[in-house]
């Protein structure tokens, strides 16, 4: 049975102003390990506390970044998940200049995670059997080839991988990261 790809969905400046907070980054990061928490197992995981947690995830939600779970709700109890959405940023050039800090300010907190996750990729390497595949390529594309690439890549994201919930048995968790940059040193060389 095919997959139903995820819902594709372009952040705006609510979006880009609620993931742009560091308490509300870490609070994803625990829906993504569990799939589903409320206010007091996210307080309990961040050591926070509660009024805090509810707050952040009653922006994330209403930010649509979440939603809420009202089949666990339990008198004033809320519990959230992660939405399957296909989240892409928005043209950066598109966004008014009070978006454009929000997305800078998002990106900024994401780098440090993402040279971590690199850092250990170089690490453990070796450690991980099949579950590490690394591909480099270096050749010459247009702006739209580009675009292409990129889109081919998320559909193969949604075509093979699974939410938690959905994951078999056998899956693990797996970090996947994708990038195209420009050789500007041998443009001008």
């Amino acid at each position: 049975m095919a997959k139903t790809p995820p819902r594709k969905v372009t952040s705006d400046g609510k979006a880009l102003k609620a993931l742009a907070n560091p308490r509300r980054a870490r609070i994803l990061q625990e829906l993504g390990k569990h799939g589903q928490a409320n206010s007091t197992t996210v307080a309990e995981s961040l050591g926070e506390n509660t009024g805090t947690t509810s707050y952040h995830l009653r922006v994330l939600a209403e930010a649509g970044i979440i939603e809420e779970m009202p089949e666990r709700a339990t008198g004033r109890e809320r519990w959230y998940r992660t939405v399957p959405t296909d989240r892409r940023a928005p043209e950066y050039d598109s966004l008014s200049e009070e978006d454009k800090a929000a997305y800078d300010a998002w990106a900024r907190l994401r780098m440090p995670g993402e040279i971590a996750l690199f850092q250990r990729l170089v690490q453990e390497y070796n450690q991980h059997g099949g579950w590490v595949q690394v591909s480099r390529g270096y050749d010459h594309y247009t702006l739209d080839e580009v675009k292409a690439l990129n889109e081919d890549y998320i559909e193969l994201l949604n075509k093979y991988g699974s939410p938690k919930e959905d994951a078999p048995p056998d899956a693990r968790p797996v970090y996947t990261r994708f990038f195209t940059f420009p050789d500007t040193e041998a443009e001008s060389g």
